[in-house]
């Protein structure tokens, strides 16, 4: 029996009355009702076509027939807990090693990146009997009470940072406390993190979690002078190639470094709810000793790893790490361009296909230009048919982070949309709306 077709003022009436609200919706004023997607592009229920900036959850492109092709096939010869011997777990994690230093050779399955990263809590508690943590500031590491804890994105906005958790500034050379005009933002942002350790043990403490260390440059000498505390990288938006010359973005930070903890998430299933922790053995041995069984029902079924292969396989067969480092260098470079037209365009920054755009009042102040952001978004959604996002401590950053099949002339056709709306605005004395 076909599933009953609703109108869309029908299906948001039902979402607002079955669907808690803390949920919102992307263009909450005037949603998108998609029905069907494929590579880069979302169609909604009238057929009208979206260019998606926003969906790195589908990295290899929206329902992939590579993808949904293995999903079905091992749908339907098996499915079953993980704690039954099977091929495609072994396999997965076998593939996934190759991509890793020789050292993170454990992996631990799970289903969401929030799961990866409470496990990599429970691991790296456990291995060093310490409590204390550092993040950078406005990190968000996941939904669970244990992630908001360790979350200043979310935290302070709810009960506030709790005695165990230490912040470091985050290292932003543009308006940071070290910006590019300072002669070694890279040290000097690692020494914050060394004065916070030093801190912390001064009142007795040990620093057990370090979270996305790939942020500094020094961090190898902080790992080898502050012995005993465990790094951790959260790959959860990073990872998969998605930083182009890299699998992985911690690996920016050269050959010498390795984390003790990776998580993964989001890109790992291509939308498929897929992700993972991998450690060391010395780690995993302390989790394993003691003497409480970890299972995780769903985590690492077949039909996952079946996915998550297929996914590896189109990584490498279509060369999208190679797209990401050719597009996303285009993209850059035509940003930059606009750069110099508009006096609104504060920053350009990123890796790969992961940029953002920063928007500013002045130039000079770097005032964030939230509501100009917002308009720039709600702008390109309903004149061009283009979905991106803002992030941002001030939410004043346009976001790109496609799929990675997104195309040369996908990232022509965006800045061309942006700039055709920045040049109407700056002869406008329409004021921005937020959407």
């Amino acid at each position: 029996m076909a599933l009953e077709k609703l109108r869309k003022e029908e299906t948001l009436a039902m979402r607002k009355r079955l669907i808690g609200q803390s949920l919102r919706l992307f263009y909450s004023e005037d949603p998108v009702k998609i029905v069907r997607a494929r590579g880069q592009y979302l169609f909604d229920e009238s057929g009208k076509r979206y260019l998606d900036c926003i969906s790195n959850v589908h990295h290899v492109g929206h329902c992939h027939p590579r993808i949904t092709k293995a999903a079905a096939a091992q749908m339907e010869l098996l499915n079953t807990n993980s704690r039954f011997l099977h091929d495609n777990i072994v396999l997965y994690a076998d593939r996934l090693a190759a991509t890793l230093p020789e050292r993170l050779c454990v992996f631990y399955f799970v289903n969401s990146g929030s799961e990866a990263n409470d496990l990599a809590l429970r691991l790296s508690r456990q291995y060093t009997q310490h409590e204390d943590v550092i993040v950078i500031d406005h990190a968000y590491h996941g939904h669970l009470m244990s992630l908001i804890d360790i979350s200043p994105y979310k935290f302070r906005k709810l009960a506030g940072q709790k005695e165990w958790v230490h912040v470091a500034p985050l290292p932003d050379t543009y308006r940071g406390i070290y910006q590019e005009g300072h002669p070694n933002p890279g040290q000097a942002y690692a020494d914050t993190v060394k004065d916070l350790i030093e801190e912390v043990h001064s009142k007795g403490r040990k620093v057990h979690f370090n979270t996305d260390p790939y942020s500094f440059t020094k961090i190898c000498d902080i790992q080898n002078s502050h012995p005993g505390g465990v790094f951790v990288a959260d790959e959860v938006q990073t990872g998969f190639g998605r930083v182009g010359n890299h699998f992985w973005a911690f690996q920016l930070q050269g050959e010498d470094f390795c984390p003790d903890i990776v998580t993964m998430g989001k890109p790992m299933g291509n939308g498929h709810p897929l992700a993972c922790v991998a450690t060391t053995a010395e780690i995993a041995r302390a989790f394993t000793d003691n003497g409480v069984e970890y299972f995780n029902t769903f985590g690492g079924n077949p039909v996952s790893c079946a996915i998550g292969m297929a996914v590896l396989d189109v990584i490498e067969e279509e060369d999208l790490r190679g797209n990401a480092i050719r597009v996303g260098a285009h993209l850059k470079d035509l940003l930059a361009k606009l750069q110099t037209r508009h006096e609104i365009i504060g920053d350009i920054r990123g890796v790969g296909l992961f940029v953002g755009l920063e928007l500013v009042t002045d130039k000079e102040k770097k005032t964030p230009a939230t509501e100009r952001a917002a308009w720039v978004v709600k702008r390109l959604k309903e004149e061009h048919q283009i979905c991106v996002s803002t992030d941002g401590p001030w939410e004043s950053v346009v976001k790109f982070k496609p799929p990675m099949c997104f195309s040369m002339e996908d990232a022509e056709l965006v800045v061309q949309c942006i700039d055709g709306i920045l040049t109407e605005d700056a002869f406008s004395d329409t004021k921005p709306i937020n959407h």
